[in-house]
């Protein structure tokens, strides 16, 4: 997912829908390579030159990428990168199907929702082989949640680099006016406060306590489920939306809180006033909402934006019976990895080694753009960001409950199914959740059959 923000710093979150689509869209770039090797010479020295292409294109993000660059060439001085940015995944794809000597060596994806393309096509080589021959741990040295979404039927063929956790923002002027004296723990208590923080206005809102509605910018349902714990597929491989209760739980529970705030119809008429969400219009920051659910980007865009009330962050509320879970989130991220037809997998994996597992340059990198370090060590370093609001989410990112959308084979499409089943539950269109999750589910499982 590409997005981007009219001023500094940009937001990068990488899940769900739109990688989803986007998924859809590389089902034939995907058709995987031979594998290149990678005797390349490096180790001993020699001088190999590899391709590096991004998808980071704001000027703040190309300097981090570059500052890293010149790093690892300084440590490294027979390894020279050729990066090339502002690449989308599609023409990466498209390049690796077709090898050649353009084609890049090192690829980075917004798009965690491909790691299951990447994997089964091979376009990607497993690192497993070189992790292990390193020595380096992948359980003690990304978060879990971080490990499950770069990794797929245990190919690990791609890497975190850096990566988005979601929480709550919460308008703390608005918190005392209503009495409200600390940020809700679950659900229950979240919908009181959204109730409380809500001040009606004829057929809209003066302030609206929360936005539950799923084109919400971001209150889709993976990030809603994402505090169930939800895992979407079974041991078997297939879907299990219809028989995992928590799923029909957090419809039903946004469903609920919909009608509480006053019913799909008018919530959707007052979302349509919002202002972009990447700019100093967003609800939250002008006050139009007084409880947000977003990532960790956007405690330094309001640092930046300067509302006209005070705010501060917490995690997420989970459901009631798990309360002993509060503190987990939703997570996701970027993702790197190693084309598997290169011929310089060496000096590839020595760069790709470095990016994603040298504390320094993981905090680096995070503190430039504003995404969470994506190692154990790096979320423990006294080098990073020391504001209070963005160490809300380093600690949902080391939370061993956190959660994620898992890989397929055939990308996104499944939380596209169950996101247009959500559309149709929070409107009143679909009011039979039973039958709805069943078939669902059926035509989830079809369409990863059609994609082996």
């Amino acid at each position: 997912m590409d997005t981007t923000r009219s001023t500094p710093p940009v937001r990068r979150p990488l899940a769900a829908l739109t990688a989803a689509l986007c998924a859809t869209l590389l089902a034939s770039a995907c058709t995987g390579t031979n594998s290149g090797g990678g005797q390349d010479g490096s180790a001993s020295g020699q001088d190999v030159t590899i391709t590096f292409w991004h998808g980071w294109n704001q000027d703040n993000e190309v300097k981090a990428i570059n500052d890293n660059v010149a790093a690892f060439e300084k440590l490294h001085p027979n390894i020279h990168v050729k990066v090339v940015g502002d690449i989308a995944d599609d023409k990466a794809q498209q390049a690796l199907r077709a090898g050649g000597p353009d084609a890049p060596d090192v690829v980075s994806s917004f798009s965690t929702d491909n790691v299951g393309k990447f994997c089964s096509s091979h376009v990607w080589a497993d690192l497993g082989p070189m992790l292990k021959q390193d020595g380096v741990d992948p359980a003690k040295t990304f978060p879990a949640a971080m490990l499950a979404y770069s990794q797929y039927q245990g190919n690990q063929c791609s890497l975190p680099l850096l990566g988005d956790a979601y929480g709550l923002y919460y308008n703390k002027t608005a918190f005392a006016a209503a009495g409200i004296t600390a940020p809700p723990k679950t659900f229950g208590e979240f919908a009181e406060d959204a109730a409380k923080l809500t001040v009606p206005d004829g057929d809209s809102y003066r302030q609206l306590g929360f936005m539950p509605n799923y084109h919400g910018y971001e209150t889709s349902i993976a990030h809603y489920l994402g505090q169930y714990g939800s895992t979407y597929f079974g041991p078997d491989g297939r879907s299990n939306v219809a028989t995992d209760p928590t799923v029909a739980a957090g419809l039903a529970w946004q469903k609920q809180l919909v009608d509480r705030l006053g019913g799909f119809a008018k919530l959707e008429k007052y979302r349509t006033s919002f202002g972009d969400e990447f700019s100093a219009k967003n609800p939250f920051a002008t006050g139009q909402v007084a409880m947000s659910l977003d990532g960790e980007w956007r405690a330094a865009s309001l640092a930046e934006d300067k509302p006209s009330f005070e705010w501060a962050t917490a995690p997420f509320p989970v459901p009631d019976d798990q309360a002993d879970k509060y503190g987990r989130g939703y997570q996701t991220g970027t993702i790197v990895g190693i084309a598997n037809g290169s011929k310089k997998q060496t000096a590839a994996w020595t760069f790709v080694k470095y990016l994603t597992t040298d504390t320094d340059a993981v905090v680096s990198f995070a503190n430039a753009i504003h995404n969470v370090p994506s190692t154990l060590a790096a979320l423990d370093s006294p080098k990073l960001d020391a504001d209070p609001n963005f160490r809300t989410f380093l600690d949902i990112a080391r939370n061993p409950n956190s959660a994620t959308t898992p890989a397929s084979i055939n990308g996104g499409a499944y939380q596209v199914s169950l996101q247009n089943l959500s559309y149709a539950v929070e409107s009143g269109q679909q009011s039979d959740l039973k039958a709805g999750l069943a078939a669902t589910a059926k035509e989830i499982d079809d369409a990863v059959n059609q994609a082996k």
